[in-house]
């Protein structure tokens, strides 16, 4: 018998790694196994790896581990994005380290539509091409796969490399943007107030009103984080450019702050999802639009309830609530369904959300409901296929995972928009940088320069600051050391203040053109009272800032620090009873404008 020979420890990695996958029966192991997504098995089509042809520069996120049996794949509809080079990493990391930070003009921060979406660039998004019932399953995957791919090579000729932001690769999360466009009724396109711009796309309103014949209603969301004057400045900005959009505001969490800056959840009520503000809003929009071919009566009647028991803050009625149906769709009755043009089929109005990952399709979704039915979390692409779900017994929901449409948006502001994970960045210090420049970041970090000697008076606003100083001072104030040679953990400190700018603590709000010159306006509007109502702001409680001191943040370091991944934290915005009672306990009430200061978000 001859002698085995010797490998290495990574070889035997890899050797149990193949084994481990033949296990769970999967094929096509190679030594990028680990990034590659997992092939379903026997007698399965091969559709995770379509985009792969265009280019082999994809980057992967959200594994999900296998399954033994190989009967469905996990990683079927994770995010496929555009990988960065090694040397545009190193670069930018190069220019956080040296560049001196510099507040932005507040004219720099209204962005419109044609920024980001300029027409002669044919940002469009993939259309799925004409069948009939004679095709064969393979033949229409086939021919949906060569559509995609000659969409990729047309928006490539186009727009030069570099030039386009991160957008979806994979064709199994658009085929489901398609099936739940095709089943809906009424498209809830549902965006996020602080960067409306970025989550609209022109293409996908002109195709859902022209070609479709469907309505759109535009749920602004997570108003609560945007001062009111700028969510009624962008609702009329979107309805004059947009004229057939139903523009509607909405919260989860009317009148819930953050108790300090650090907190990790907001304090829920006992009376959960059913005290959102906004599901009266969109049933009266669908009422308009079906104009009584539908018969919405119980959805108003549950809406009704739901105040009831809110207003009386006791336990959730259960009669509504228990009440909701949830469907699985097979992946064939899916790819086999035809567009009807039979609107309001059976007298049941279907609901399609829609919209960017991270946006709240979730969220709004259980507070439709008034229970959670889907599982909530800030990492996008954490919904991986739409499911629908009866929310009364005439109306009926149909959730699609996030989709990122191709456009010209800077990176950073995508990241800090929440639409790339944070926990996949491999430079997260030029996010920080934009960021500290358009935010009032030393007055509500209250950090203390790297530099700075201990003893002596000091002026933070007088001195330099690069986006490196930021993370270090940040991660100095929050104890992040590394490992083995306890130095200040920049990268963790990094990701920690991207996580607070996309939970809403450190407020970034883009604008719509001309908000600085008609601000005044907009205070003195006559609508303005209404939006103040759905937030759930209270005079009284528009006091000063200063009350997050060192005392409040120290009672949630525990929480921030058991948190290091929180990307992957499921039910992110769920509820907290522990921070419930704690608050309570110590009588604090705190609006999130109270402690960033409201002229931060401005």
């Amino acid at each position: 018998m001859p002698r085995k020979k010797p490998f290495s420890n990574k070889q035997k990695k890899k050797q149990l790694q193949v084994k481990r996958e033949k296990k769970r029966g999967e094929t096509g192991s190679s030594h990028s196994s680990r990034n590659a997504s997992v092939e379903r098995g026997p007698g399965r089509d091969r559709q995770s790896d379509t985009s792969d042809s265009e280019t082999t520069d994809i980057k992967r996120i959200n594994h999900q581990p296998g399954t033994r049996d190989g009967r469905y794949d996990p990683n079927r509809f994770r995010l496929h994005y555009e990988k960065e080079s090694k040397e545009e990493v190193e670069k930018r990391k190069k220019i956080a380290m040296e560049k001196i930070l510099k507040p932005v003009a507040e004219k720099q921060l209204e962005i419109d539509m044609t920024q980001i979406y300029p027409e002669e660039k044919g940002l469009d998004f993939p259309r799925r091409p004409s069948w009939h019932y004679n095709m064969r399953r393979e033949e229409l995957l086939r021919k949906e796969e060569k559509s995609f791919l000659e969409y990729l090579e047309a928006l490539n000729s186009k727009n030069p490399p570099g030039t386009l932001s991160h957008f979806e690769h994979n064709l199994e999360t658009w085929r489901q943007l398609w099936r739940v466009m095709e089943m809906s009724d009424v498209i809830l396109l549902i965006v996020d107030i602080r960067h409306t711009v970025l989550h609209f796309s022109p293409a996908l309103y002109h195709y859902i009103t022209g070609e479709l014949k469907k309505y759109i209603i535009l749920v602004l969301n997570k108003v609560d984080l945007c001062p009111a004057p700028l969510v009624l400045a962008w609702k009329h900005y979107l309805t004059k450019q947009f004229p057939h959009l139903h523009c509607v505001c909405f919260t989860s969490h009317p009148g819930q702050p953050y108790r300090t800056l650090l907190q990790k959840k907001r304090m829920r009520k006992k009376a959960g999802w059913n005290q959102a503000g906004g599901p009266f809003h969109i049933m009266r929009a669908c009422q308009e639009i079906t104009a009584g071919r539908v018969d919405l009566s119980s959805w108003e009647k549950k809406i009704q309830r739901d105040a009831v028991a809110v207003g009386t803050e006791g336990d959730q009625a259960d009669d509504g609530s228990e009440s909701v149906l949830m469907e699985h769709h097979s992946d064939v009755a899916m790819e086999m369904n035809s567009p009807t043009q039979e609107l309001y089929k059976d007298g049941v109005l279907t609901l399609g959300c829609i919209g960017f990952p991270n946006v709240g399709k979730s969220s709004v979704l259980n507070s439709l409901v008034g229970r959670k039915v889907v599982s909530v979390s800030r990492t996008p692409g954490h919904t991986k296929y739409f499911q629908t779900y009866y929310l009364t017994p005439t109306v009926k929901l149909c959730d699609c995972p996030g989709l990122v449409f191709p456009s010209q948006v800077d990176k950073q502001l995508q990241i800090l928009a929440g639409i790339y994970p944070v926990s996949q960045l491999q430079e997260p210090y030029s996010s920080v940088g934009y960021l500290c420049e358009r935010t009032n970041f030393l007055s509500v970090l209250k950090l203390t320069h790297p530099d700075h000697s201990p003893g002596t008076p000091q002026d933070p606003k007088t001195q330099d600051w690069t986006a490196w100083d930021v993370c270090e001072a940040w991660a100095e104030r929050r104890g992040y050391k590394t490992a083995k040679a306890a130095r200040n953990d920049v990268y963790r400190a990094a990701n920690s203040l991207l996580r607070l700018a996309i939970d809403g603590r450190l407020c970034l709000c883009l604008r719509p053109p001309g908000y600085a010159q008609s601000k005044d306006e907009w205070e003195s509007h006559p609508d303005l009272a209404e939006i103040i109502a759905l937030q759930g702001r209270k005079e009284e409680e528009d006091e000063c800032g200063d009350r997050e001191d060192d005392e409040g943040e120290s009672s949630s370091e525990l929480e921030e620090d058991n948190d290091r991944d929180a990307d992957g934290d499921e039910d992110a915005d769920g509820d907290d009873e522990d921070d419930t009672v704690k608050a309570d306990r110590k009588g604090l009430t705190l609006n999130m404008f109270s402690v960033l200061g409201e002229n931060e978000c401005e």
